[in-house]
């Protein structure tokens, strides 16, 4: 299953607000950035679906659905471009951004992780199109738990007390 969502950036310097498009793969919590633009109509947004499928290639083929919000970005035309993949597309209901909580959540972690510590002066710097998707490839992930120690086990002894003893001869009758 795959989540969609917008996000916006606000440039400090320019005073222009970008919008930045992503989907997040919900089984792996693997992140697209798809694209960063100051003005997201439909046209550009059915061209970053067709960019993320050709990304995925026969990755596409895992995901049975999108769930994506109502906005008016996504056009029948984004709709389409998923179906040709064998995307169902599902409107999470009017209001209520909790339907779509895995694309919420990737969006308050990057706002508090990563664009309210970063000041935004640029849109396109010299090389790099995309500020806002070069800072979420810099940005560091979080350290993953250490693995729980093995149980420590006697040495010369199983799994089990008793399993590495000889087996008992034929029990006789008193």
């Amino acid at each position: 299953m795959l989540a969609v969502d917008f996000f916006h950036v606000d440039c400090a310097v320019t005073l222009q607000r970008l919008y930045c498009l992503f989907v997040i793969e919900v089984g792996s919590r693997y992140v697209h950035i798809l694209g960063v633009t100051a003005n997201p109509d439909g046209p550009w947004t059915t061209q970053q679906a067709r960019n993320l499928l050709m990304d995925l290639r026969d990755h596409a083929a895992d995901f049975r659905y999108l769930i994506r919000d109502r906005a008016g970005q996504f056009t029948g035309a984004f709709d389409a471009v998923l179906a040709d993949a064998g995307i169902t597309a599902v409107k999470i209901p009017p209001r209520s951004p909790r339907a779509n909580a895995y694309a919420e959540r990737f969006v308050l972690t990057t706002r508090t992780e990563v664009t309210d510590r970063m000041l935004i002066r640029q849109t396109a710097p010299a090389g790099n199109p995309d500020p806002v998707r070069d800072a979420l490839q810099r940005a560091p992930t979080p350290p993953q738990p250490p693995a729980p120690p093995a149980p420590a086990r006697s040495p010369g002894r199983g799994p089990f007390p008793g399993a590495d003893q000889a087996p008992a001869g034929p029990r006789r009758p008193h």
